[in-house]
């Protein structure tokens, strides 16, 4: 797995539940360090080994440490740069909606190792999509509970009232439901395209 995804599991750790549960954590699994490395490949076991370890001493599912995960990508301040990243999709939440299709070509553009699953975003009716979400590399880890976290953290973003409904797997993907259930329902984030220099 990409060094990247997991510096974002350890700092996820660390920012919201201290760096001594953090290291707790890399002590128990014996893994030899205490912070990834962001530009290194690790072996898919294990990301898969910290997240059961994160959720077992969280003592929470693990499709909720996934969400969780997919929240704090959006919200947290340090991470402005995702954020940014994802705004730059569309005005709107809708518009975001759409440009999910091609968010893993837009992170290859500045990360060409780094391999996210594949999004594909379908209209059923008026305010009502489907997302499906195809497997990370390796296939052991589920993305659809990280994206579910994101999307849920991008409509408050934008100010946009939607219901998420993860409805499982289908041919090892997974599939969100969306439905938009009011597109201005808060005023949102504030959001500048132009970058601010201090």
């Amino acid at each position: 797995m990409h060094g990247l995804i997991n510096r974002a599991v350890e700092r996820f750790a660390r920012d919201t539940y201290g760096r001594e549960m953090w290291r707790g954590i890399t002590q128990r699994l014996d893994l030899g360090f205490t912070e990834f490395e962001a530009m290194l490949t690790y072996d898919d076991k294990i990301t898969q080994d910290v997240l059961g370890e994160l959720a077992v001493s969280l003592n929470k599912p693990l499709t909720e440490v996934l969400e969780d995960i997919g929240t704090y990508l959006v919200s947290h301040p340090g991470l402005e740069a995702l954020r940014r990243l994802l705004r730059f999709g569309g005005t709107d939440f809708v518009e975001f909606l759409h440009s999910l299709n091609d968010l893993p070509g837009r992170v290859r553009l500045a990360v060409p190792e780094l391999a996210l699953p594949v999004l594909e975003l379908e209209d059923h009716a008026r305010d009502f999509y489907s997302l499906t979400v195809g497997p990370l590399p390796g296939g052991q880890v589920a993305f659809g509970p990280v994206m579910m976290g994101l999307l849920r953290a991008m409509a408050d973003d934008y100010g946009a009232l939607v219901f998420l409904e993860h409805k499982g797997r289908r041919a090892g993907h997974e599939i969100i439901e969306v439905r938009l259930l009011e597109t201005a329902f808060a005023s949102g984030r504030a959001f500048d395209l132009g970058a601010h220099l201090r």
